[in-house]
């Protein structure tokens, strides 16, 4: 019967829209976490080493600006800070993700080591490269954050979208389920009801019906005639 495979097609429709629904709002959601982690991770290792260098730099003008006698033990501590400097910078340098950060690791690199030597301006000039290095990637971290939370909008109107295609297909799979079959079968089961309660005159009718139930309900038609025929000849 078409209005089977109709059905059958209406309902196959509704499970993949569903599906459809259920895998795209996983494939959201698993490509924001992956992208938001990512990003957090690789800004936040530069930060790390804008931190330490930082810390290297103020330690050691700390140690000279206290003074001492004993001027090796000084040395040494600045060579150890030195080299703290040194690889913090190196790790900074081997995770560069945004394409300002060269320029301001390149300003670092030439002054880091006059600074180390007591060069004020150095000095001055290191911290502000380390600043404006943090500030890259702290502007990276919040340029991430936006763009993941309008994938993320973005997702949710799309899963409403989907939402609403399926409750509209839902309701015209309804509509025509219960015109098409729903309200032939009640008038079939109604036709049965009253021949078994004595009318014999109830037949099978209705408007705007299926290809498929108007040849059942001439089937049924006939067979009812038939029997009233049959019945009436034994009543002579």
């Amino acid at each position: 019967m078409r209005i089977g495979q109709a059905t059958n097609i209406g309902a196959w429709v509704l499970i993949s829209l569903n599906l459809l629904m259920a895998f795209g709002s996983i494939w959201i959601f698993m490509r924001m976490s992956p992208a938001i982690k990512e990003i957090i991770e690789q800004n936040e290792h530069s930060l790390q080493a804008c931190e330490e260098m930082l810390a290297s730099l103020s330690m050691m003008i700390k140690a000279n600006d206290g003074g001492g006698n004993n001027k090796i033990a000084l040395q040494q501590a600045n060579k150890v800070l030195l080299v703290k400097f040194e690889d913090a910078l190196k790790r900074a340098t081997n995770n560069i993700t945004e394409k300002e950060e060269p320029h301001a690791i390149e300003l670092i690199k030439t002054q880091f080591k006059l600074a180390f030597d007591g060069d004020f301006k150095a000095k001055e000039e290191t911290v502000a490269a380390i600043i404006l290095l943090g500030k890259i990637n702290r502007e990276a971290m919040i340029k991430a954050d936006i763009r993941a939370r309008q994938f993320g909008q973005a997702g949710a109107w799309g899963v409403v979208f989907m939402s609403t295609t399926i409750f509209f297909s839902g309701m015209l799979f309804k509509r025509n389920l219960l015109h098409n079959l729903i309200r032939p079968i009640e008038e079939i089961d109604s036709v049965i009801s009253a021949h078994r309660n004595g009318d014999n005159m109830r037949r099978c009718s209705g408007a705007d019906l299926p290809a498929d139930f108007v040849s059942i309900f001439h089937g049924i038609n006939e067979i009812l005639d038939q029997c009233q025929s049959e019945f009436s000849i034994r009543q002579k």
